[in-house]
């Protein structure tokens, strides 16, 4: 299966602090995964070398590796596999396209504006599936970053 590094990116009028809190707080996770899954929830302490579950209301989804935790500028999520009924599964052909990928934030601020850019390995089958949901997602980072700057 051959891959493909994509990139989504939008600007938030924001300090980088409101974006990072909105995409790592557990109630405002919640709400920006809703494209990819209602229900969508994530069990990790979202620190370096930590495993992390990506699962949806029915308690099925990824399994990950936090890679690489620079707070407030970057994270990197290593997938390893899928969990399917509470069984994690990290050696199925199937899982195999996608061990290994990275799925990377990178944040930046100047003059009260952040960057997010999430940049990800995909199998070029699901390229379509995810240009149709990462915007609406980090339109929802986006809502919920500036609501919290106005705070």
């Amino acid at each position: 299966m051959t891959h493909e590094r994509k990139q989504y990116t939008v600007q938030i009028q924001a300090p980088r602090k409101a974006v990072w809190d909105v995409l790592w707080a557990d109630e405002t996770y919640r709400k920006w995964t809703v494209p990819f899954s209602p229900g969508s929830y994530a069990v990790t302490d979202w620190k370096e070398g930590s495993k992390a579950l990506f699962l949806g209301a029915e308690g099925s989804g990824m399994v990950a590796r936090i890679a690489t935790v620079r707070e407030l500028e970057f994270m990197s999520i290593q997938h390893l596999g899928e969990v399917h009924n509470g069984v994690e599964d990290t050696t199925s052909e199937k899982v195999k396209q996608w061990a290994g990928g990275l799925e990377n934030y990178t944040l930046t601020e100047a003059d009260g504006i952040t960057t997010l850019v999430v940049e990800l390995d995909l199998p070029t089958d699901f390229v379509p599936m995810f240009d149709k949901m990462w915007p609406p997602s980090l339109h929802i980072v986006k809502t919920l970053a500036e609501e919290r700057a106005a705070m």
